[in-house]
């Protein structure tokens, strides 16, 4: 009886023994859940972000040659209009004066010359004086061909198919000489922005380098457009650099005036690269220096890894040294793990020990 006992007891025993130590060995492989990201290969400069504004690629400002009183506008602004119609129109009674007066002034010449050249034949006055009187008549025609020329552009006619931008004055007010009347935008021109740069941008752009565009007022819009134009010098006044880009594939919804949000890709910046990995992965930063956890496969181990930081582009971090493409970095867990660590690789918003 005692022996079955004695055995029962040992039995228990070794079994309470085991489990105690595969709780032991449970506890000390607890591995920490964390998310991985891989270090890639990017751009060696950041990308250049600025507003711009959109605007007809065509965009002509419609004035009278001459100074007068408004008759009317006959246009508003957004109104569509076609090539050769009236927009605007200057009062004619002064300039169809003039016209009227060098009329005559040409009529009285060629009567003149005509009496001029009778008398000659008949030896009553020398060939010097039909010259002057032939002169004369020349000077009268001329006279006539300027102020019909100002006649005519007393009324302002639409150049090409398009669409009114802006109306910069109304009916009954005096216009100077070449002062903006209306703002004409072409027809199947196409868009442009039209940004300004700083000189330490403007030197890493060139032509056909492609951007990211978006607008405030088509938020679900992305767009992306061409650098099409580059300054030779910089703007006086503001010493900036204005630079244009042409939409790819521009939306009907368009309209002249909206502001855009641009990321510039520059090209030059593509021929040399750095290693980027998302901001997240960055520990301890201190100006350049900084670090990173790195992930072992093999060992299932992260260990800690130096590195110095080049630049910072939205959500992504360029190393200047410290970390080869390829690397698997921690971006979410870093803060539960230490050098050596055990971890186990989850996908992003997953979490939990085992």
């Amino acid at each position: 009886m005692i022996r079955p006992l004695i055995l029962s007891a040992m039995t228990l025993i070794l079994a309470a023994c085991s489990a105690g130590n595969g709780l032991e060995s449970t506890a000390s492989e607890r591995r920490v859940p964390v998310v991985l990201a891989t270090a890639v290969e990017g751009p060696a400069a950041p990308a250049i972000r600025t507003t711009a504004m959109l605007a007809h690629k065509d965009e002509t400002r419609l004035a009278f040659k001459v100074g007068g009183i408004v008759a009317r506008i006959e246009v508003e602004e957004g109104e569509a209009v076609s090539a050769g119609q009236v927009l605007a129109e200057l009062e004619l009674a002064e300039v169809g004066s003039q016209v009227e007066q060098a009329r005559q002034l040409v009529a009285k010449a060629e009567r003149d010359l005509e009496r001029g050249e009778a008398l000659h034949r008949e030896q009553v006055i020398p060939l010097e004086a039909v010259q002057d009187l032939r002169t004369q008549r020349d000077i009268a025609r001329q006279n006539l061909k300027a102020v019909a020329f100002n006649r005519e552009h007393a009324v302002i006619k639409a150049p090409s198919d398009g669409v009114v931008l802006r109306k910069l004055a109304e009916a009954r007010e005096t216009v100077a000489p070449g002062s903006p009347v209306l703002v004409l935008g072409a027809a199947g021109a196409g868009w442009v922005l039209k940004a300004s740069l700083a000189d330490r941008q403007i030197v890493q752009l060139a032509l056909g380098d492609e951007a990211r565009v978006s607008f405030d007022a088509l938020p679900s819009e992305r767009l992306r457009a061409t650098v099409s134009r580059l300054p030779a010098a910089a703007d006086p006044r503001t010493g900036m650099f204005d630079v244009e880009l042409t939409l790819t594939e521009p939306d009907p919804r368009l309209r002249s005036g909206l502001v855009a949000r641009l990321q510039l890709s520059p090209a030059s910046a593509g021929a040399a690269a750095l290693v980027h990995v998302p901001i997240g992965a960055i520990l301890e930063g201190d100006r350049e220096r900084a670090s990173v956890y790195v992930h072992d496969a093999a060992a299932g181990r992260v260990s800690r890894r130096a590195v110095r930081v080049a630049f910072i582009d939205g959500d992504s971090v360029a190393l200047a040294s410290g970390l080869d493409v390829g690397a698997e970095v921690v971006v979410e867990g870093a803060s539960f793990v230490s050098e050596g660590a055990l971890v186990r690789v989850v996908e992003a918003g997953a979490g939990g020990d085992e």
